[in-house]
């Protein structure tokens, strides 16, 4: 996706607010960052999917032990309630996604149909009892005539099996920013806070919200900052701290072109940049997703995917970098 800096929206934080010392610093407090040049290790690999299309993106609840990873609907698939099967264009355009949930060892224990959502960019999971909420896009719109993209974003529990539509009674929608569009969201489990991804007038930003403002329905954002220039295609973000990781790539053998980006959540200013060479095994290799993973009482990682495998038979990778500067 073409990126470029752009002026904070009307009633958004200020350029000096997001200064060292102004409101972001103060509500988002100093806290060490992953080493985006550490070299990774693989958490899974070649793990196939309910459909067998690309990951999109996906989100771990450590409590539960499950992993959800979502990717659009495969082409030639009939739902319940469809009078024939639907190609795969129309289910991109119609922003049709399929959620898979995984176990720690990357088998399959269920999934859910969600239609009309969006692209699956970035999702968010947040652990309740012994379920699980998902917090993604909603109420797809397509501006390409090739893609549906969130304009909205929701919360709602999984239910193995289950088709949600844009209709479905139960779904709560979010509206943190009026009038943006393209608008994605992931979890930080450990400090129990939302980040938003949306776009306002063609440039895309991220704002850092307490998971439970967002929850009952309070936007006002712990920081704010613009999406830095990034010169591959962007796959994926996840905050930790104060931080905001991105990643970016196309698909392609090793050595590739995928790379981490760092953003200080307290200035907004791009803290390290760094070449991804894990993963120089996986075929096909494009990068899709970053999740935070609770792997124990002192150990949390910066997770991030790699699509493999061929047309009709993708599977999906998960690398991690765990140590923290």
């Amino acid at each position: 996706m073409p990126t470029r800096r752009t002026f904070l929206i009307s009633g958004a934080m200020t350029g000096a607010a997001l200064l060292a010392g102004g409101p972001a610093a103060a509500a988002v407090p100093r806290a060490d960052r992953f080493d985006c040049a550490a070299p990774g290790a693989r958490l899974l690999g070649g793990v196939p999917l309910h459909n067998a299309t690309v990951m999109q993106s996906f989100a771990f609840d450590d409590v539960n032990g499950c992993l959800y990873v979502v990717q659009l609907v495969a082409g030639g698939l009939q739902l319940p309630g469809e009078p024939e099967p639907v190609s795969g264009a129309l289910r991109a355009k119609d922003g049709d996604l399929c959620l898979t949930r995984l176990d720690r060892t990357g088998r399959e224990t269920g999934h859910m149909y969600l239609l009309g959502f969006g692209h699956g960019v970035q999702i968010g999971a947040e652990p309740q009892g012994r379920g699980t909420f998902l917090w993604t896009e909603v109420d797809s719109v397509t501006d390409d005539d090739i893609s549906g993209w969130g304009s909205r974003l929701c919360r709602f529990p999984f239910v193995d099996g289950s088709i949600l539509t844009r209709d479905s009674p139960g779904l709560v929608r979010h509206v943190p920013v009026p009038g943006a569009d393209r608008t994605t969201c992931g979890t930080d489990p450990v400090n129990r806070r939302l980040v938003m991804r949306h776009r306002v007038d063609g440039a895309f930003r991220y704002a850092l919200y307490d998971l439970n403002d967002v929850r009952h329905h309070r936007y006002r954002p712990l920081a704010e900052v613009a999406q830095p220039e990034l010169a591959y295609s962007f796959q994926g973000y996840a905050t930790y701290g104060s931080y905001l990781y991105l990643l970016e790539g196309t698909s392609g053998a090793a050595p590739g072109n995928t790379h981490l980006t760092c953003v200080d959540w307290r200035t907004g200013a791009v803290v390290d940049r760094q070449f991804v060479s894990d993963g120089a095994e996986v075929e096909f290799r494009e990068p899709e997703g970053m999740a935070i993973q609770v792997a124990g009482p002192k150990e949390v990682r910066l997770c991030f995917g790699f699509a493999s495998g061929v047309t009709g038979d993708r599977r999906a990778n998960v690398y991690y970098k765990d140590a923290l500067v």
